[in-house]
């Protein structure tokens, strides 16, 4: 099964996540630039992972490091509003 399909079926859970790293990206007051430093990523990656038109798989790693920057507990980025 290619990966096009594992990524459609998991589509609305990487939007949810790229809407709570710019929700708390934005909380506390880093731009993009400033938390892809912070986290270790370029801004490109971070970008596409926030836009919410383009699903950008990203390893736990990734999502540590970002949570880390963000001084936030990584389930916080995992939270889906229904």
């Amino acid at each position: 099964m290619p990966n096009n399909h594992i990524a459609f079926e998991n589509r609305d859970y990487y939007i949810e996540i790229g809407l709570n790293i710019a929700f708390y990206r934005k909380r506390a007051g880093l731009t993009q630039d400033a938390l892809a430093e912070k986290a270790g990523l370029s801004r490109s990656h971070l970008s596409a992972m926030e836009a919410p038109n383009i699903i950008r798989p990203f390893s736990l790693e990734i999502l540590f490091n970002i949570a880390r920057a963000l001084n936030v507990a990584p389930c916080k980025l995992l939270e889906f509003r229904e």
